[in-house]
């Protein structure tokens, strides 16, 4: 919220401005989306493609008033669907204004305005304190931490608090360092996955190829040489099928009891490591700098893979089995990124999997832990509900 001076020097906080209906209604494009709900107005612009439902589902509501629309059917919005709402507040609904309307219905007459419209001044932030919000609200100002200083060595000092603030999510990047290159490391461009990974499992798997089709790789030789098995080259989809599954697995395992352990209050370090890790992920879920993992602590978890593997299966067989499942981690890390910025269409598989995942950030954060697949959600019992509300309230 801006501020004014008064007459007598004092500064005072400009109130919140208020919009018509008539002028909501007209914000209800993808380069200008506004929503109403319980009398605030939102300018949720910059969260339209990126909206759990889909583009068109947010489009469908743009310029008119979305309060029973969050809080029914067909999914009830959590608190921290709120709270990110409450960060794109730009004012209020003006007195005995009702917001009207359908977005299709409104475009040819806000065409019609485009041209004679005067300018309208860029909204100001509004403060999230405002004691008639009835949530609770993000604010970056009066926050556990300092957000114009780099977060990771701050974050441990939170204690107690931290996993509650963690799993607040907000719309603004995350600066980690103050050095900007420490700082360049921890961010990946989607693209640099593929450029890294692809060529060393076309060529470890060509060569993996190559070796298998000579015969001379066996299987149990080294513990019981009697049941020893040649394996040939018509065993390589096999064996690289196995390793796409067993990806699967170490995907549940790792999200599920790494990135989300819940680090003692008391320990600085686990809660520094458990931010740098998965925390800020939850806590900026729409940094696009950070939704895929650089090559480097990739290269660990990739090690970490393949040390179990080393000891209990020969080289050839050992190298087909990691090269599928790294196209296991590529499809992961690249199905990740558009599970939070894709927009795939309403009813299909990734559909699906994208407002799963969305569950999982903003409501279920101790469930549905997969991301390629629910697969080892249901043995596990860590499946995200279908509903999450009472229907015959």
């Amino acid at each position: 919220m801006s501020s004014v001076v008064s007459a007598d020097g004092v500064t005072e906080a400009e109130p919140p401005r208020r919009y018509t209906a008539t002028e909501i209604a007209r914000h209800c494009t993808p380069d200008s989306c506004w929503v109403v709900h319980e009398g605030s107005v939102y300018d949720v612009t910059r969260f339209v493609r990126t909206h759990p439902g889909g583009e068109s589902v947010l489009l469908r509501y743009a310029g008119t008033d979305v309060s029973s629309a969050m809080r029914g059917d067909p999914h009830r919005h959590s608190d921290n669907a709120y709270r990110w709402l409450s960060q794109y507040r730009i004012g209020h609904l003006e007195s005995g204004s009702e917001p009207h309307g359908h977005c299709l219905d409104l475009q040819k007459e806000n065409d019609a305005h485009k041209q004679d419209r005067p300018s309208q001044p860029e909204p100001k932030n509004i403060s999230s304190g405002d004691a008639e919000l009835t949530y609770k609200t993000v604010s970056t100002k009066n926050d556990l931490v300092d957000w114009t200083r780099p977060l990771l060595w701050q974050v441990g000092h939170l204690g107690g608090k931290y996993n509650e603030w963690v799993h607040q999510p907000v719309d603004r990047d995350i600066r980690l360092f103050h050095s900007d290159l420490f700082e360049s490391w921890t961010k990946t461009s989607w693209y640099v996955v593929p450029t890294v990974w692809v060529p060393i499992i076309f060529f470890w798997s060509v060569v993996c190829y190559k070796e298998l089709a000579k015969g001379e790789t066996q299987l149990f030789a080294s513990f019981f040489p009697e049941l020893a098995v040649v394996v040939r080259e018509t065993w390589f989809p096999l064996l690289f099928i196995i390793g796409l599954f067993l990806w699967t697995l170490i995907e549940y395992g790792l999200h599920r009891f790494l990135f989300h352990m819940t680090p003692p209050a008391s320990s600085y370090a686990l809660i520094t490591l458990h931010f740098l890790l998965h925390g800020q992920h939850h806590k900026s879920p729409f940094d696009r700098s950070r939704l895929v993992f650089p090559p480097l602590p990739a290269s660990l978890f990739v090690g970490l893979f393949y040390l179990p593997l080393r000891a209990m299966l020969p080289s050839t067989i050992r190298g087909t089995v990691m090269v599928g499942g790294l196209l296991g981690y590529v499809v992961y890390d690249l199905m990740h990124y558009y599970l939070h910025y894709g927009a795939p269409c309403r009813g299909s598989y990734l559909y699906h999997l994208k407002v799963y995942h969305v569950k999982h950030h903003f409501e279920h954060q101790n469930l549905g832990f997969g991301i390629t697949s629910k697969l080892w959600d249901y043995p596990f019992k860590t499946v995200i509900p279908e509903e999450s509300f009472d229907k015959s309230k």
